[in-house]
């Protein structure tokens, strides 16, 4: 996303959005190339179209509604970060952030942002 902007805002090349975006849940921190971290990939894990943001401001936009992922079919470990991408299975990584608090997810768990919870923020 950082490439999109620059090119946007510095060398006048236009950015075409992604109609959906997809929220990532990782057990590790991701880096801005999109490596690092480890995106959970067991037990029916799939990454979850993120619906509607709230108008930003101040730099920074919320969740409108709750984003529910599958139940686990397995434990999916500790969740400590999540990511939005533009596709559902690789991609572009857009945003990512730490979790506030670490979430462990066990078997038939299911684990929600609920609206207003998961944030983003240009800082």
């Amino acid at each position: 996303m950082e490439t999109q902007l620059i090119n946007g805002t510095l060398r006048n090349i236009a950015y075409t959005p992604s109609a959906l975006v997809y929220i990532a849940l990782f057990v590790g921190s991701p880096l801005d190339t999109g490596l690092g971290g480890a995106e959970v990939a067991v037990g029916s894990y799939a990454r979850t179209v993120s619906g509607a943001w709230a108008a930003p401001s101040g730099g920074s936009t919320s969740n409108s509604a709750t984003i529910t992922f599958p139940t686990a079919t397995a434990s999916w470990g500790t969740v400590t970060h999540f990511a939005i991408f533009d596709n559902s299975v690789g991609g572009n990584m857009l945003y990512w952030g730490q979790l506030t608090v670490a979430k462990t997810v066990d078997l038939g768990d299911i684990f929600t942002f609920p609206g207003g919870n998961l944030a983003v923020s240009l800082d």
